[in-house]
């Protein structure tokens, strides 16, 4: 080994020898919306001494890069909120073609149209945008304060901009199940694929999620009744599988965490504003690289102790009063 070359740093392997090549981080866990499904209509958001700055998330999102992640998603909240996210995006753009293969973002559209161009500069070719309705009532109820038109504007702005835009739909008993045919028809218009996802049991909300869960092969029975779907092979590094529709565009992906659990090809690893790692979504064990990267300890130490511990899969269950899976709530992980 030449005297000034780097020793060799082993790849991110969990305790059941999956290899984790798939960062989700959480930019912020504010928003400016309140889904029912997600959020409290009153939050509690996390003071500014207990989150990590731009410059410490873009110094950990390179060292996992260095140990073998391949993909980022930039998370919330609503991660266009966060100050500074252009700097952010701008610095995790520059690893593409230097071990990262990609960056995305997830965001509700809210801010879209004014940030689409920085996002496109900084490297970014695809978002996620979360859009559960076209009906701009039932938009503002699911929200609690949203405007579908800004949703909409958002993503005209980021297919003008040159940015592939997949939608993310939560499946809503009663709220939305009447939608997808709508919703299918309007994306293929548009260009954009959809993903369906169920909701899942994550911080106390207002309504009883039991209310409103349904598992996707029901919400998709209309679907299945009027056109035929079959499987394609399209692998993003995230849990959906991917569906094409006769006599449609859009591809269809499928997030199915509690009527057919996807853990077995768990690739992905989160970490949170606050700094935490969370080695599943729903589960409560995680390590905290923050206190570590700040006082200069052994973050490859720890990051490896979270791996070490990633269970082999979550428990979701929805049930008539049941609480949640975990008390935090989705913002405050990053989906």
């Amino acid at each position: 080994m030449a005297a000034n070359s780097a020793p060799p740093v082993a790849p991110l392997t969990d305790g059941h020898g999956r290899r984790i090549t798939y960062l989700r981080l959480s930019v912020t866990d504010r928003c400016d919306l309140r889904c029912r499904y997600c959020m409290a209509e009153e939050m509690q958001f996390l003071p500014r001494s207990a989150v990590l700055s731009i410059e410490e998330m873009g110094a950990l999102a390179e060292r996992f890069v260095a140990r073998g992640v391949r993909r980022i998603r930039l998370t919330g909240g609503e991660p266009l909120v966060r100050r500074g996210i252009d700097l952010l995006a701008a610095r995790l753009g520059a690893l593409i073609g230097r071990g990262l293969d990609e960056l995305t973002l997830t965001t509700n559209g809210m801010r879209l149209a004014d940030h689409a161009p920085m996002l496109v500069e900084a490297g970014v070719r695809r978002v996620n945008v979360s859009l559960d309705t076209l009906d701009p009532d039932a938009f503002r109820h699911i929200t609690r304060v949203g405007e579908l038109a800004a949703a909409l504007r958002g993503i005209a702005a980021a297919r003008a901009a040159g940015l592939a835009v997949k939608i993310n739909m939560v499946a809503l008993a009663g709220l939305n199940e009447d939608q997808l045919l709508p919703m299918l028809d309007w994306c293929a218009n548009e260009g954009c694929d959809l993903t369906l996802i169920e909701t899942m049991p994550l911080g106390d909300v207002a309504d009883d999620r039991s209310d409103h869960y349904i598992p996707l092969h029901h919400f998709i029975a209309p679907l299945r009744a009027d056109r035929a779907i079959f499987p394609v092979d399209r692998h993003t590094g995230g849990p959906a599988r991917y569906f094409g529709i006769e006599d449609s565009p859009v591809t269809l992906g499928l997030i199915t965490p509690l009527s057919d659990n996807f853990c077995t090809s768990c690739n992905r690893i989160r970490l949170t504003v606050e700094g935490r790692i969370y080695m599943c979504l729903g589960q409560d064990d995680h390590v905290d690289l923050r206190a570590a990267l700040r006082e200069g300890a052994d973050v490859d130490g720890l990051i490896d102790a979270a791996l070490a511990g990633k269970p082999r899969a979550h428990d979701f269950q929805i049930e008539r009063k049941s609480t949640p899976a975990v008390a935090r709530h989705m913002s405050a992980t990053g989906g």
